[in-house]
């Protein structure tokens, strides 16, 4: 039987409320399951490799990771070394403790903001009480609590929310990292009768079972592989055609179908 590899735990420090304090170690709540693509020359199907050179020597030398270091660019081209030491020595008190700031429905907090979800487990049994008593009254209240954590070096916002009897840690994006739309969204009448339409069928269309979902992209994709890996045919599908319906037509005849399919 495969056994999974133990989550490594990526942020380890306190969440503060008031003055509860509660120590949690931070696991990557999500997971990639596809393969992803690879870079290869288009005349021999060779692999294209990326070397880690250094630009200053001019040589095709391979840099090991264990050489690699970061730093900031400046306007002017000029690059500032920054190493662990420099950001360990940063004033910011959410490298360890994530202070919650503030509750606020869970409604309010816009899903265009949502980042990275991390699973917030109690680390240690001092933490069981607290942690169990913040998870209950996020449930019961419908409230997110707003915290500010520094993760991969970088400070961000993020909500804490429970999810099935655990506290999901999700980072948000800034405000300035949020594009506004401008003029994107057309500005066309509709008739009080189409809304009507659209909000019957919005109605008969509620009740997904998101569970059940599957990725058909990836899954179509792992035929597509195995097909030309084999050297067989790769299978070809007819592009959909979206016939012309009137608008309101096209709502009554979506309001049938979803009544008939619930039969």
């Amino acid at each position: 039987m495969e056994t999974k590899p133990p989550m490594r735990t990526v942020w380890r420090g306190t969440v503060t409320f008031g003055m509860v304090v509660l120590p949690v170690r931070l696991v990557s709540a999500t997971e990639a399951h596809r393969g992803r693509f690879r870079e290869i020359h288009h005349r021999d199907g060779g692999r294209i490799r990326h070397k880690r050179v250094c630009e200053l020597e001019g040589t095709q030398e391979e840099i090991s990771y264990g050489d690699i270091g970061r730093a900031v660019e400046l306007p002017d081209g000029r690059l500032v070394p920054i190493t662990d030491e420099d950001l360990e020595r940063l004033p910011l008190p959410t490298k360890h403790t994530a202070e919650v700031l503030g509750f606020v429905p869970g409604t309010d907090i816009d899903p265009i903001t949502y980042g990275h979800s991390y699973y917030a487990a109690p680390d240690g049994p001092a933490a069981d009480r607290p942690y169990v008593l913040l998870t209950e009254a996020l449930a019961r209240t419908g409230y997110v609590g707003i915290c500010k954590i520094a993760l991969r070096q970088r400070e961000r916002l993020a909500v804490l929310r429970p999810r099935r009897g655990v506290i999901v840690l999700q980072t948000l994006l800034w405000a300035d990292e949020v594009r506004e739309p401008g003029d994107l969204g057309p500005s066309v009448p509709v008739t009080d009768r189409e809304l009507q339409l659209a909000e019957l069928l919005l109605s008969e269309l509620t009740g997904l079972e998101m569970q059940q979902l599957d990725d058909e992209y990836g899954h179509a994709l792992e035929q597509l592989v195995a097909a030309k890996a084999a050297g067989g045919d790769v299978p070809e599908f007819p592009a959909l055609q979206w016939p012309a319906v009137d608008l309101l037509d096209a709502l009554e005849q979506s309001i049938q179908a979803a009544r008939r399919s619930r039969q």
